[in-house]
Formats: structure tokens, C-alpha cells, sequence
């Protein structure tokens, strides 16, 4: 279970429900680029093997091992059902070309906040991407918050992307 989501099998008919990036491999170091201490941009991401009755894509990137608790770094949601991929850098605005919303993140602002840990061992940074059986009706600019509760009941299948970074 993770920020009030129940685990989904993650498994299609055909394939495996699967995340990846050209920037990062699973569990290795996400590139300064992608990060405060470089140009803050978001990584590329492509996905494959989404469930049959698939109405919405979600995303949401968080570092459980922030000093606060979870730190919310990215809100994502309402990606078309035909969508299979974000490109890197993408803009801070409300909504993306193609479809999808991007929400408010942790430092309350909307888009892609990169990973930003205090000195010390390195974070874990999740990319949770949710396959969904309806779009969510909420506002451009939602919190994590608001998403994670209006998933609930929705999710088809789920797959996660995590890399690490450490200043």
C-alpha cells in the first residue's frame, strides 16, 4: 500500500504493465539535469503492457525517505488512454499538449520538481504510474492529495520507476 492506494497486480493479458526512461535505469542515478542541482527538467518516460480498459494514466514521483515524510514531487493525471510516453523537460503549465494535467506539487507550484535531498546517503525517488478505469474529475492544479483520493477504486494496474539521487 503506498500514500493510501491499494497494491494492484500489475499484470495485462498480454504483457507486464512496465515504466521506463532513456535517462535513468531502475535503481541507478537520476542525471544531475534532472535534478536541482542541474536544470530541474524531467526525465523521458515510456511505458508499455497497460491493461485492457484503460480511461486515464496517472503519475505521481515522490521521495519516501524525505526528512518530513513523503516529499511530492511531481502530479501528473488524466494522460490519454493512448498515451505511452512523456518527453523529457517538459513546461510548467496546467496542461500538456496531447492531453493530461499536472498538478501541485510539494513546493506548491505546478510540474515537474526534481529531486532535491539534503547532503547525506541517497534518496529513493518513485515514478508511480497508475492505469486507470475512468479520467478523474478534478481540476487543473489538484494536490497529490486530491489525486490519490479520486484514484481510489480506479486502479487497474500500477508500475514504478525508481531511481536515486544524493548531493
Amino acid at each position: 500500500m503506498f500514500g493510501g492506494l491499494k497494491s494492484v497486480n500489475a499484470q495485462s493479458s498480454q504483457s507486464k504493465f512496465t515504466l521506463h526512461s532513456a535517462d535513468f535505469a531502475p535503481g541507478a542515478p537520476i542525471p544531475t539535469a534532472d535534478t536541482c542541482s542541474g536544470a530541474n527538467r524531467s526525465p523521458a518516460l515510456k511505458w508499455s503492457g497497460a491493461p485492457a480498459g484503460v480511461k486515464s494514466f496517472a503519475l505521481l514521483v515522490t521521495d519516501p525517505d524525505a526528512p518530513n515524510g513523503v516529499y511530492k514531487h511531481w502530479i501528473v493525471y488524466n494522460l490519454s488512454p493512448s498515451t505511452d510516453s512523456l518527453p523529457a523537460d517538459l513546461p510548467a503549465s496546467l496542461t500538456l499538449a496531447g492531453g493530461g494535467v499536472q498538478g501541485t506539487n510539494e513546493r506548491g507550484t505546478i510540474g515537474y520538481h526534481g529531486p532535491c535531498p539534503p547532503p547525506g546517503p541517497a534518496h529513493h525517488y518513485h515514478f508511480r504510474l497508475y492505469a486507470l478505469d475512468t479520467t478523474l474529475d478534478l481540476k487543473p492544479a489538484a494536490t497529490y492529495e486530491e489525486v490519490v483520493e479520486a484514484m481510489k477504486g480506479h486502479e487497474l494496474a500500477v508500475t514504478d520507476l525508481v531511481g536515486t539521487f544524493a548531493r
